[in-house]
């Protein structure tokens, strides 16, 4: 987990002080400065108000504890519709729900895999994708995020006799 974790470790108490759930933390490495993104959660949602509050706290454990090398750019997000998935208990809380994953290293001859969380076993997820499971290990997951279900309107919209109806 690396630096990743670290961050994690440093920022979940002030987070949960402040009332939230950490749902992860990114760090992106760049040329000139790295990235560091923060996804938040709470029962009610969440609101810029509250990103706001959570990075004035956060940077300044930032300022003190000084972890990261270089120039920085510190976000605060709510996790939003497609949700990224970080630890078991987020497979866990999601089943059922489509997600959209992506492996480290080729499994089946793919990397790449959409389905419906099935379930969480030991230390892996089961997926279902076209009517085949798939148990992934947790290890071998690089990312993988919800994929929103967005109702539509069904009312189709098209030409009659020229007109727009």
């Amino acid at each position: 987990m690396g630096q990743r974790g670290a961050l994690e470790r440093l920022f979940e108490p002030a987070v949960r002080a402040l009332g939230y759930e950490l749902v992860g933390v990114e760090h992106i490495v760049g040329k000139t400065r790295s990235l560091v993104r923060v996804y938040i959660d709470s029962e009610t949602g969440i609101t810029l108000h509250d990103c706001e509050r959570v990075s004035r706290q956060l940077g300044g454990i930032l300022d003190v504890e000084d972890p990261l090398r270089g120039a920085y750019t510190l976000e605060v997000s709510s996790p939003g519709l497609d949700r990224p998935l970080y630890c078991l208990e987020h497979y866990a809380r999601f089943m059922g729900q489509r997600v959209r994953m992506e492996l480290k290293q080729p499994m089946a001859g793919r990397r790449r895999f959409v389905g419906l969380v099935a379930a969480v076993e030991g230390d892996g997820v089961r997926i279902t994708e076209d009517g085949r499971d798939y148990a992934i290990p947790f290890v071998m997951i690089h990312r993988a995020r919800l994929v929103p279900e967005v109702p539509f309107c069904t009312r189709l919209i098209g030409r009659q006799r020229g007109r727009m109806v």
